[in-house]
C-alpha cells in the first residue's frame, strides 16, 4: 500500500468517525483548544529565544537572492477575515534573471491548491527552508499578533477561497494556524478535499488535548519533512 493510498485510508476513517460525533458537538465558531493567551506567550517566547538563528537565516537569504527577507501575503483567517500572514522568502523574485515560471500541468495535487514538487521558482536556500518548514517561523509573529494561532486549519490564499464550494467553506469555522491536524497526517500528500475533511475533524474535535497531541505530532513531522516540498 503507497502512501496516498494509506493516507486516504486514514482520512475516511477519520471523516467517518467526525460524521459520528457531529450531532454531538456544535460547531459554534469559539475557541476551544489551549487558551489564547497561553499560545501568544508561547509564541513571544519563541520568537526571542531563536531570534539569532534568525537573523542568520535572514542574512543568508538576502545574501543568496535580491529581495525582501520576508514575504507578505494576505491570507484568509476565521469567518473570512482577511490578514497579512509572514514567511521567509523561500523564492526568486519575478525580476531576477533565476525566476522561472512553474508550469501548471506539473503540479502534484489537483483541485484548488496546488503544489509543485519541483518548483523552478524556489532558491537553494528556499527549498531546505520549505523543507523543514523554517519558512514558516515568522508566523510566531502573526501568533502574537493574534492573527493565528499554533493550531489550526492552515490560512488559505484569496484566491483559494474565492474556489472554494459551499460545503468547503467549513474549514473557516475556526481560528487558522500554524500547525493542525492535517499537517500531522499528510500535509501535501493528501488531496484538497481530504485536507478539508481533516479541518472539520479538528474544528469538532478540537480540545486542549488534541491541541497538544498535535503539537507534540509536530515536531517528527517537521524533522522528518513529511509532505512537504
Amino acid at each position: 500500500m503507497d502512501i496516498t493510498t494509506k493516507i486516504a485510508t486514514n482520512v475516511t476513517a477519520a471523516s467517518t468517525q467526525t460524521a459520528k460525533k457531529v450531532t454531538k458537538h456544535h460547531i459554534d465558531g469559539v475557541h476551544h483548544g489551549i487558551p489564547v493567551w497561553f499560545q501568544r506567550a508561547v509564541a513571544a517566547l519563541g520568537l526571542l529565544a531563536i531570534s539569532p538563528l534568525l537573523l542568520l537565516l535572514m542574512l543568508a537569504i538576502k545574501l543568496e537572492s535580491k529581495g525582501p527577507v520576508v514575504f507578505r501575503q494576505t491570507r484568509v483567517g476565521k469567518f473570512g477575515r482577511r490578514f497579512t500572514m509572514y514567511k521567509f522568502r523561500s523564492m526568486y523574485m519575478q525580476d531576477d534573471p533565476r525566476f522561472q515560471a512553474p508550469d501548471q500541468k506539473d503540479s502534484a495535487r489537483e483541485g484548488v491548491c496546488q503544489k509543485y514538487i519541483h518548483d523552478p521558482r524556489i532558491t537553494c536556500i528556499g527549498r531546505f527552508i520549505r523543507k523543514y518548514s523554517i519558512d514558516e517561523l515568522p508566523q510566531l509573529l502573526n501568533v502574537v499578533r493574534g492573527d493565528m494561532m499554533l493550531i489550526g486549519p492552515r490560512p488559505a490564499l484569496e484566491m483559494e477561497v474565492a474556489q472554494y464550494k459551499p460545503a468547503q467553506l467549513s474549514r473557516l469555522n475556526s481560528e487558522q494556524g500554524l500547525t493542525g491536524l492535517w499537517q500531522v497526517t499528510g500535509r501535501a500528500d493528501t488531496t484538497f478535499e481530504q485536507q478539508v475533511q481533516l479541518d472539520e475533524q479538528y474544528i469538532v474535535e478540537q480540545s486542549i488535548m488534541s491541541d497538544v497531541k498535535i503539537l507534540l505530532k509536530t515536531v517528527p513531522c517537521v524533522v522528518g519533512a513529511k509532505g512537504a516540498y
